[in-house]
């Protein structure tokens, strides 16, 4: 845990807002009935910044603006928000990533992170150009987050040649202070290495929490071995209310508004996905509307039309509140989180489960005094 306690996150739907469930993603195209405007969206990044927020991740693929052009945009109209771009490796070279993140660091003054995406959906990444298979993508992802740390540390020139990148005499005319953390996500087997040796924090979807705990040990494991530790943090959806009655009409209201045969179509694009945390999201829901409460407050609703993370925490404030503390006793220090629409669901959790959260003294506003001191009440689930 941080010094402020826990983090949290809200996302940018840069491919466009709903009061529904906007389908698509991760390989096929999506959009919402409120576009993903310029002047939308720095109402998104006001909301996230005024309920205090620390960051907002934005996406990257095909099926969503570029994430580098948009947050350039509205960093210019946020003040303390820190902005978590996703980026591809194997799209850009690691020369010019690392010079594109030392730039946005400087200008952003410090307001960086980055979220490294290997990338698992074959026809996307062969729009890009890109054919490697999934473990060499891994193998390459390892390769250009060494270059790219080196790079951000070394003051003289660097040169590199691996299987899949090379770099010669590299050197960036000026390093970023401070170095924006890295977040890398991935549930396969080759991704695990790479998020030992390389992340800062390891990124994960909601599921239930002895998958997570089981998940996260494994990290551990891997980073022990490194001799290295990681932080983690949960990308999820949220559904918030003063009732639980009122949280979970909502999530039926969700659900009932999936016109006929989405998730029929949706569930075909996403089978030929070949990301392992896809699947895990898939093994869920299996397409059925049936039994998606998977846990106390955990509901698998969203990933029966959206690729990625597919899950929500649904409940009164106090229950998403409690259950947001059980993931954080495993580990979990930062949350990333989202709902439908995104701007009036930011107010929702950041006016109704946050303060919660501030009473208990496990997080403060980021750009606010503490209400209260910080305690750190969580013990990391030993490695096993």
């Amino acid at each position: 845990m941080t010094e402020r306690g826990l983090s949290f996150h809200w996302f940018l739907p840069t491919y466009g807002d709903s009061r529904g469930l906007v389908a698509g993603g991760h390989g096929s195209f999506m959009s919402g009935d409120r576009p993903a405007t310029l002047r939308y969206l720095n109402q998104l990044t006001a909301a996230a910044e005024d309920n205090g927020f620390e960051g907002v991740l934005t996406p990257t693929g095909a099926w969503c603006e570029d994430a580098w052009l948009t947050t350039a945009m509205l960093v210019q109209t946020s003040e303390t928000l820190k902005f978590l771009v996703a980026l591809r490796p194997g799209l850009v070279s690691p020369t010019l990533a690392a010079q594109m993140a030392a730039t946005f660091q400087r200008h952003s003054g410090g307001r960086l992170l980055l979220n490294v995406v290997t990338g698992g959906e074959p026809r996307e990444q062969h729009a890009y150009g890109d054919f490697l298979d999934k473990a060499q993508r891994y193998a390459r992802t390892g390769e250009f987050l060494r270059i790219v740390r080196e790079l951000w540390e070394s003051t003289e020139p660097i040169s590199f040649s691996g299987e899949h990148l090379q770099v010669r005499d590299a050197l960036l005319s000026a390093r970023p202070d401070p170095v924006p953390p890295v977040f890398f996500g991935g549930s396969s087997g080759p991704a695990g290495p790479v998020a030992a040796r390389y992340a800062d924090t390891y990124l994960t979807w909601g599921e239930p929490l002895d998958a997570v705990a089981k998940k996260l040990d494994w990290i551990r494991g891997l980073a022990a071995i490194e001799g290295r530790t990681v932080d983690f943090g949960l990308r999820i959806h949220v559904i918030s209310r003063d009732t639980a009655a009122e949280a979970w009409a909502e999530a039926d209201r969700l659900l009932a508004g999936i016109a006929p045969g989405e998730i029929a179509r949706v569930q075909a694009s996403l089978a030929n996905s070949e990301s392992e945390g896809q699947r895990r999201m898939a093994q869920l829901h299996n397409g059925s509307t049936d039994g998606l409460e998977i846990a106390p407050n955990l509901w698998a609703g969203v990933g029966l039309v959206r690729g990625g993370a597919g899950t929500a925490l649904v409940g009164s404030h106090a229950e998403v509140a409690e259950r947001l503390l059980e993931y954080a006793a495993l580990g979990i220090d930062h949350f990333i989180l989202s709902g439908y629409p995104h701007l009036e669901e930011a107010y929702w959790f950041g006016e109704g489960v946050l303060p919660i959260l501030e009473r208990k003294g496990v997080w403060q506003h980021p750009s606010r005094p503490a209400a209260v001191p910080v305690v750190a009440p969580f013990t990391a689930a030993a490695s096993s």
